[in-house]
């Protein structure tokens, strides 16, 4: 397999990890809205993701940098043509890390409902607006002969992108409150699994939609078995769920999360960004690449850094894999 393909395919791994990963995360901070009841259940549902969120976004930060390393034409064209959707994102992310941090630093009530009210909203809109963007990027977009993107802010808000979007707010809520009842104890528990049952449904039909409009527009043999995977997989961890076996209900909504990413880059493969323009102007995996020897070089310290980076991460979640509860929750001390 030349570099270029391989690169492709880590960057599509790069990604598949975010979302796993960051996909429970945003799921958590809509929950603080939709589950939490008071104060100290909306601290035990922040706790459960506190020592892993800030970790959990090196994967994205990842991800931009192999792009820009590897497809520079990719990244331009992304960066630029994608340029207000990427820094509502970017302002949500920076909010988010610092209203974790600051919510607890003073104890007025308006203080602390305000960085909670921040956490929600800078959950919810980029658990949108990622699948947006990768709605946009599958579908194609307006890029010219020079690999611009040509396009308004609005044609990116077309109904394909939109219901992407809807999907990827959905089955992340979805995994972030499979993830609570299996990180949680007493009541806060109960409800999310129950909360986790409408969630699923409503996850389950968008996807579905979502992901046979997406093998109907460019699918092929590879990209449906992925599509039953996930939908498979989705519908096993509603039972999951039913049946109060939360570990396997976060793996399989995991799984969900993994086989639609990968239907996504299936139909994509060879190209990176399409053009909607005119098929000889898409980005592909050749078109959009660096030089070999800059490949080159970056497999090999991909191929030191990524075991250790995975080993340190594993750690921090086994060490954090216990339960919690609002009688674990102490008053605040300022």
């Amino acid at each position: 397999m030349e570099l270029h393909n391989v690169w492709f395919v880590l960057i599509a791994v790069l990604w598949i990890g975010y979302f796993f990963l960051e996909g429970f995360d945003f799921g958590i901070g809509v929950l603080t809205k939709l589950l939490a009841r008071d104060r100290a259940e909306k601290r035990v549902l922040i706790n459960t993701i506190g020592p892993v969120w800030d970790g959990n976004e090196v994967w994205l930060l990842t991800a931009g940098g192999a792009t820009f390393a590897a497809f520079p034409e990719w990244y331009a064209t992304l960066f630029s043509g994608f340029y207000l959707p990427l820094l509502v994102i970017l302002i949500c992310l920076i909010i988010r890390g610092v209203a974790f941090e600051y919510r607890a630093k003073r104890p007025e009530e308006n203080w602390q409902r305000n960085w909670e009210t921040a956490i929600f909203w800078t959950s919810l809109l980029p658990a949108f607006l990622w699948g947006v963007a990768f709605g946009n990027i599958v579908h194609g977009v307006k890029i010219d002969a020079e690999f611009e993107y040509v396009g308004s802010v609005w044609d990116l808000l077309n109904p394909y992108a939109l219901l992407g979007g809807l999907v990827t707010l959905t089955l992340f809520t979805f995994h972030g409150t499979v993830f609570a009842a299996l990180k949680t104890v007493g009541e806060i528990r109960e409800r999310a699994r129950r909360l986790a049952l409408r969630v699923g449904l409503v996850t389950a039909a968008l996807a579905l939609a979502f992901l046979l409009w997406t093998q109907a527009d460019s699918g092929d043999g590879t990209s449906l078995v992925a599509l039953v995977v996930a939908v498979a997989a989705l519908v096993v961890a509603l039972l999951a769920n039913q049946a109060g076996r939360e570990g396997w209900a976060f793996a399989l909504s995991g799984v969900t999360i993994v086989a639609a990413v990968t239907m996504l880059f299936l139909t994509l493969f060879p190209n990176v960004m399409p053009s909607t323009l005119d098929a000889d102007w898409s980005l592909t995996v050749t078109n959009a690449s660096s030089s070999p020897y800059t490949l080159k070089i970056m497999t090999w310290l991909a191929v030191i850094a990524t075991p250790v980076v995975l080993l340190y991460q594993g750690w921090t979640y086994w060490v954090f894999r216990k339960r919690i509860g609002t009688q674990h929750i102490a008053d605040p001390v300022h």
